[in-house]
């Protein structure tokens, strides 16, 4: 796993851009006396160092004391967010609303009322235009409380008509809160779980989508009402395995910022969210024409401007874009071709090592496995696969499992005979602990058994055998699993045919059994 520092404030001043800590300078010098330089003393010895250590870090800061750093280094971050606000104030709505908010208070509590209900008319109208319930919300209360207090005689029958707005966006609120507590918790569930790996887990995930599903969602009609909406379902149908209502919902939830184009600025980050999961979904389904157009329409959003200047955003769509080409690969059995990404998605990983969360550095060694597998470089593919193996937590414990598993068909390939008894052994156990075991895996883990008693000449009929009984189970959604995960099928019609996995897979993308 590339390293990761946790000290905060080192965190901070790396993902700083030039022009961020050029101003940030302008702005200390300007704000603070002599004394309180010594910050950027610190700034410029944290600045250098590529890793965080606290002993190096004070040989370097020769100014500053043990017992001094702790304050220093609380001070340094405050000062960095100060001037991270100033030049950022333009670029984001909560920032431009907090703002009219703080004007709106020190105009109350200089005595203007009349003036700070005038700001407040303006941030409910900003609010109202970009749906930013929660600050409408807080101008409403405001508003109460200035006409409880004062008589300010702005507005005949106010008082109701302040109630009346109150109740709305407090019925929106509501709403919102339940789709998006929803949409999380699922969430959550598939970064723990993945799939559902039996008839036990869907009953469950079912029974908690029905319970928790609010009875007035389909009448949603704000943008955030929709897009919570449009999330849940989406976590829902992935977690069930049902490409087809994944693929719908993840096309509501990007048509969604079609409908609010004022908001693919402020919620750029769901937009991109979206995007991938409508990729994800034309990968599931093999349709391989829509997938590359829409890679590059997003292509052309990753293009733009006001992407490259957030950072955040922009890590975001490199990763989900990358993702999607590697899929695309896959579809086209190109694998040797994908496998050019391989040291630029190597340099990604390095370089944005502070920002990648765990989960999607684990599904890039995947993918990068399942490249060189399919390319025929079985001991690449062992050695990305084992950077997951030895990943220590529980996230994604299907893909664990299934990384385990190509490992242990890695080295059947390879010919490592007397690591495999101990292999398909210690395999088939963590599995089976996690209730991970389809009907697809328990006929893989019998032939892999029985491979040891069978003659070399006698493994063709054998794999002919497995192919003709995994077949059944195409189709059937509790085994679908298997079958995205590892392409068991293709590597099985390999072994008869006596090619690579990727020839196979190209074969049948050219024929045009694959999708379209």
């Amino acid at each position: 796993m590339p390293n990761r520092s946790t000290d905060s404030l080192f965190q901070l001043i790396k993902s700083l851009e030039k022009s961020e800590k050029r101003n940030f300078k302008l702005y200390v010098k300007r704000n603070t006396d002599t004394a309180d330089l010594k910050i950027i003393q610190l700034f410029d010895a944290l600045d250098k160092m590529n890793d965080y250590d606290e002993a190096q870090l004070l040989k370097k800061a020769k100014g500053i004391k043990k017992q001094q750093l702790s304050n220093i280094k609380a001070h340094l971050y405050r000062q960095i967010l100060s001037s991270l606000r100033l030049i950022k104030e333009e670029d984001n709505i909560d920032i431009r609303l907090h703002e009219q908010m703080d004007h709106a208070r020190i105009l109350y509590n200089k005595g203007l009322y009349l003036q700070s209900l005038k700001v407040l008319d303006k941030l409910k109208d900003t609010a109202r235009s970009y749906q930013q319930l929660t600050y409408l919300q807080q101008a409403l209360f405001f508003e109460k409380k200035i006409e409880t207090l004062y008589i300010t005689r702005s507005m005949q029958d106010r008082a109701d008509k302040l109630a009346a707005e109150a109740d709305a966006v407090h019925a929106q609120l509501t709403l919102v809160n339940k789709l998006s507590n929803l949409s999380l918790q699922l969430y959550s569930w598939y970064i723990q779980h993945g799939h559902a790996r039996n008839e036990k887990d869907i009953k469950s995930i079912t029974a908690f989508f029905e319970k928790q599903l609010p009875a007035d969602a389909r009448q949603a009609k704000g943008f955030y009402e929709k897009l919570y909406q449009y999330q849940a379902y989406v976590w829902y149908a992935f977690i069930r395995q049902d490409f087809l209502q994944y693929y719908r919902y993840s096309q509501k939830w990007v048509d969604l910022f079609a409908a609010y184009p004022g908001l693919l600025r402020v919620e750029t980050a769901s937009y991109i969210k979206g995007m991938h999961n409508l990729m994800g979904a034309q990968f599931n389904l093999f349709r391989h024409e829509k997938l590359a157009g829409t890679i590059r329409q997003f292509e052309q959003f990753v293009k733009q401007k006001h992407l490259a200047e957030n950072e955040n955003n922009r890590i975001l769509a490199y990763q989900y874009l990358y993702t999607a080409r590697i899929n695309l690969y896959f579809l086209r059995g190109t694998f040797t071709k994908g496998l050019r990404l391989v040291p630029f998605l190597e340099d990604m990983l390095q370089q944005y090592s502070l920002y990648l969360d765990t989960h999607r550095v684990l599904v890039f060694y995947y993918k990068i496995a399942s490249l060189y597998f399919g390319s025929g470089d079985n001991e690449k593919a062992i050695d990305y696969l084992h950077r997951i193996i030895h990943q220590k937590g529980d996230l994604r414990t299907d893909l664990q499992c299934y990384a385990r598993l190509l490992h242990l068909i890695a080295h059947y390939e390879l010919g490592n005979f007397d690591l495999l008894e101990y292999l398909i052994k210690s395999v088939y156990r963590y599995m089976a602990k996690l209730e991970n075991l389809s009907k697809v895996e328990e006929e893989m883990f019998a032939f892999l058994r029985r491979s040891f008693k069978v003659g070399a000449a006698a493994l063709k009929p054998e794999f002919e055998k497995l192919l003709a009984k995994l077949k059944k189970y195409e189709g059937n959604p509790l085994e679908a699993r298997a079958f995205a995960y590892l392409d068991v099928i293709s590597w099985l019609e390999s072994k008869i045919s006596g090619v690579q996995v990727q020839d196979v897979i190209r074969q049948k993308f050219l024929l045009g059994k694959r999708g379209r």
